[in-house]
């Protein structure tokens, strides 16, 4: 059974950054992708950015330029540097682990969530 639990959010000011971090337990073979979605109150989860077991990476429109995905492989950990943070940001985060489907990937695994609110 793969645990994702995330940590790093809080609140900032707008421009500020934040680092978000996800443990990953109970890693498996199968894991490919890794990825960070958000939902902000009243919207849809979203999805913000993801990475591969190949490093290769994928952005957000939305987010491309100010966030950075990265994974320590050794500690078993995703992390989600966010720069430049603007109050439409705001959201909860959430990471995700799961397998490659084709050209994407299928979500299996979804942790608790770290909430990010941006002030203007």
């Amino acid at each position: 059974q793969v645990q994702l639990v995330e940590s790093g959010g809080g609140s900032v000011q707008a421009g500020g950054s934040l680092r978000l971090s996800c443990a990953v337990s109970g890693y498996t073979s199968s894991t490919h992708c890794m990825a960070w979605y958000r939902q902000a109150p009243g919207k849809q989860r979203e999805f913000v950015s993801h990475i591969l077991s190949d490093s290769r990476t994928v952005y957000a429109g939305a987010v491309k330029g100010r966030f950075t995905i990265s994974k320590d492989d050794a500690k078993n950990t995703l992390y989600l540097q966010m720069d430049s943070l603007k109050p439409e940001d705001t959201a909860m985060y959430y990471c995700a682990s799961g397998r490659g489907l084709g050209s994407g990937c299928i979500y299996d695994y979804w942790g608790q969530g770290t909430q990010v609110t941006v002030s203007s």
